[in-house]
């Protein structure tokens, strides 16, 4: 891609990144073509899981104005190309996240064109939803927000290694305070908590990109992952208005309330920031937050029921130890790793 003026970060590429802010010159406010001006993607490629709703959808917008071919991957083909219309070079396909059957048939399709992946945004998720099975009975928002997105990812590590210097953004979110890997019970078969489950899955998207960064970064593919900030979009879609209202984030007819809340613009600048900034060349493994390279946070902090209540990155999601532990537990459950010879890519 062509990339604006800005010098790329000097750093050892065989060195973990440090987690801590660059100066990237833009801030919360920033919308996603803000950090766009100056480049151009035209020839390249993305991927954009959950790219036709919310975040996703203007995250596709953005990529496509600067030139981007986007493909969107979804579970509900229809409501997606509605969603998508008027917009130029963008492609549609199914994918379920949750069905690994569904995950294998997206990517051996994709395969089959032999093109190159510049940009994959794994930007789909569900947020607290009742406590929902899939799979071998596996916990549905650890299924769906992390183990859909590994699976898919490792399957399609020969599109990514094509694109030459791809990058892969795995978004997370600050809900990660909420639950380290709960290692005895990933599951939650013994006790359901929707805002842990879904923390402990938000956790999982940042420890995937920091073993991701690891393996990859000789191949020239970098991770990243991400806070977008507090949004209103469908992924509330579990929550009712009661509980909303209760956490102070909207009134009772449904307007926003928290000055803090982002508009979606705002909201998919960080993920495309981190997919294509200059300013990141050489850089990966990081979390990442209002357009910049996030700090680590306090131990103590737990609250995050309001917008802005928690911020930075926690050790845990960050500990190479665990990124290292999760991986393996992961192409354990999926039979996926395109990085062991013994698994292969080929998996279950």
């Amino acid at each position: 891609m062509t990339r604006s003026a800005s010098s790329p970060a000097s750093s050892d590429s065989s060195a973990p990144t440090p987690q801590r802010g660059i100066g990237s010159g833009f801030g919360a406010r920033t919308t996603a073509s803000e950090v766009l001006r100056g480049i151009d993607l035209t020839g390249r490629l993305a991927l954009v899981t959950g790219g036709y709703s919310g975040l996703g959808l203007e995250t596709t917008r953005a990529l496509a104005a600067a030139g981007a071919d986007v493909v969107v991957p979804a579970r509900r083909p229809e409501a997606a190309r509605k969603a998508l219309e008027g917009i130029s070079r963008v492609e549609t396909d199914v994918l379920d996240l949750a069905d690994l059957d569904s995950v294998r048939s997206f990517a051996e399709r994709f395969l089959a064109t032999e093109r190159g992946i510049d940009i994959m945004i794994d930007s789909a998720a569900i947020m607290a939803c009742p406590e929902t099975r899939v799979g071998p009975g596996w916990e549905a928002q650890f299924a769906t927000n992390h183990l859909g997105h590994f699976a898919l990812v490792n399957r399609l590590w020969p599109a990514l290694v094509r694109g030459g210097g791809a990058r892969v953004v795995s978004v997370s979110s600050r809900g990660h305070h909420r639950s380290a890997i709960r290692w005895d019970d990933v599951h939650f078969e013994h006790g359901y908590d929707k805002w842990q489950a879904y923390g402990q899955a938000k956790t999982a998207n940042a420890l995937f990109a920091v073993q991701l960064d690891a393996l990859g970064r000789e191949s020239g593919v970098r991770a990243f992952s991400l806070h977008p900030g507090g949004i209103l979009t469908p992924l509330q879609r579990h929550l009712h208005t009661e509980e909303m209202v209760e956490a102070g984030w909207i009134d009772e007819d449904g307007n926003p309330l928290q000055p803090s809340f982002k508009s979606p613009e705002e909201g998919a600048a960080t993920q495309v920031w981190a997919a294509t900034s200059p300013q990141l060349d050489g850089l990966g493994g990081v979390y990442c937050e209002d357009c910049d390279i996030a700090p680590v946070a306090p131990g103590d902090q737990t609250s995050v029921t309001t917008p802005g209540s928690a911020s930075g990155v926690r050790e845990y999601a960050t500990d190479p130890q665990e990124a290292a532990r999760l991986w393996a537990l992961s192409a354990e459950l999926t039979g996926v790793d395109a990085f062991s010879e013994a698994a292969g890519a080929g998996g279950r």
